[in-house]
């Protein structure tokens, strides 16, 4: 496996991943990953880049979606996304602060 920052790609940040770490009080975070890292990987990334303990990872693999311009068709890429929980009494990680 390559390093702890290639397997974090970037936070994930949508309506959706939003909500879920405001009700669960900063302690659910959503990141793109790398599509080859298993949950042992990411939960060593966060761990170890933000300086906090992590209780649980969720991931989901995304298809990428068939696109066509005129009759070329092609493909985006496939991507994983992982829900990280914290534990309880960890600081919450805050990607834009003061924003």
């Amino acid at each position: 496996m390559s390093s702890l920052h290639d397997i974090l790609r970037y936070p994930h940040v949508t309506e959706k991943s939003t909500l879920k770490k405001e009700l669960s009080e900063g302690r659910v975070i959503a990141f793109q990953v790398r599509p080859d890292a298993s949950k042992r990987n990411i939960k060593e990334a966060v761990e170890q880049i933000f300086d906090v303990k992590v209780e649980k990872v969720r991931t989901a693999n995304f298809i990428g979606k068939i696109k066509r311009q005129g009759r070329t068709k092609g493909r985006r890429p496939s991507w994983k996304k992982a829900y990280v929980t914290l534990k309880r009494g960890q600081k919450p990680i805050e990607f834009f602060e003061g924003v």
